[in-house]
């Protein structure tokens, strides 16, 4: 009775180690899955960011006093320093939804001022493809990095991006053109206008 009863032991033995390694599988397909789905509802959620930087950053840009200039520290949007009273182009200063900090990379402007901001998270992007219009350079990027939140104005590019002619890493704002990286500030006879404020999210 005891001979016999080993191979049973056996059997179920294996059966239980077979269905741990079943049960551990599917626990770390799970896990990943959950993983990419939060990646890449932040994705998402940096591309709404981005937007809102780019957005107030070419409204301070084109709401001038004289000279058309772009805002020297990203504090400057939540308390425009030109004028007397308070002038806001963005509600308040959103950290790297990737991140999760507010360490931002700064796109400075040829001519002085930050014309854009980018994420300094590490990894490579989800999404690649599928993207609005307004980021339709960011298609084929490798890095968050290569996802520039800027505005220049017509007839101007982006320092470290690509013209659009070819496959622009950056997001521009209509009307917004890439023709020589090392292009100056707009000069002092660019007219300026007053855009409505930024819609942001509560």
């Amino acid at each position: 009775m005891v001979r016999a009863g080993r191979p049973v032991r056996g059997f179920t033995l294996l059966g239980v180690v077979l269905l741990v390694a079943i049960l551990a599988v599917g626990a770390a397909a799970t896990l990943s899955a959950g993983i990419a789905l939060q990646r890449r509802a932040a994705e998402q959620e940096l591309l709404f960011v981005g937007g809102e930087y780019q957005r107030a950053i070419r409204s301070y840009y084109e709401t001038a006093v004289s000279t058309p200039r772009y805002p020297l520290k990203l504090e400057d949007l939540l308390r425009d320093p030109r004028f007397p009273g308070v002038r806001r182009h963005l509600r308040r200063l959103y950290a790297d939804p990737v991140s999760g900090n507010a360490d931002w990379g700064l796109i400075q402007a040829p001519g002085g001022g930050i014309m854009g901001v980018y994420s300094q998270a590490k990894g490579t992007p989800i999404k690649v493809d599928l993207f609005d219009a307004q980021f339709i350079g960011f298609e084929g990027k490798t890095s968050y990095g290569e996802w520039r939140f800027a505005y220049a104005p017509p007839g101007f590019s982006i320092p470290g991006a690509q013209p659009p002619t070819g496959n622009p890493g950056v997001a521009t704002a209509p009307g917004t053109t890439g023709i020589d990286p090392a292009a100056p500030q707009a000069p002092a006879g660019n007219p300026a206008s007053t855009v409505p404020q930024s819609s942001v999210r509560r």
